[in-house]
């Protein structure tokens, strides 16, 4: 089994569209994310912490929280797929690379090609950059087979 970190843009269903076809090409893996809930994630410090005065402490709270969330499904990973959005910039995204990275993960970047030039550095610490999400799932196919 093959276990996948899906990190990146929380706007699209781009995540479900890599677990299903995954699901229809049979392939053994195992997914995890971030918490794409929104409002829970931003809110995750202050509801388990308590509150704040500030938004700056509360954001505080709640992303050093995350990034305990984020630092294990990251270390327990075989592969990181980073997607950037076309709307939202995701430094979030940029630091899981970077991460990733540093723990000699293998990484699958997805973002189009208006985005190469500032994702450069993002990119070359990639093992492939894609542009879509089919094209993933036929990485991870050659992956735990061999076959395209």
């Amino acid at each position: 089994m093959l276990n996948v970190y899906l990190s990146g843009e929380i706007h699209t269903s781009w995540r479900n569209e890599i677990i299903q076809l995954c699901e229809k090409e049979k392939l053994d893996i195992n997914f995890s994310s971030p918490n794409t809930d929104h409002e829970s994630s931003d809110n995750c410090g202050i509801e388990i912490l308590g509150d704040e005065e500030s938004n700056y402490w509360k954001d505080n709270k709640g992303a050093r929280i995350n990034s305990i969330r984020t630092k294990k499904a990251i270390k327990d990973s075989d592969v990181v797929i980073v997607k950037f959005g076309e709307k939202y910039k995701q430094w979030n995204a940029a630091f899981d690379a970077g991460y990733a990275s540093a723990l000699n993960k293998s990484i699958i970047v997805i973002h189009n090609d208006d985005h190469q030039h500032a994702l450069k550095e993002v990119d070359a610490s990639a093992s492939a950059v894609a542009k879509d999400q089919p094209q993933v799932v036929r990485i991870l196919k050659y992956i735990l087979g061999g076959s395209l």
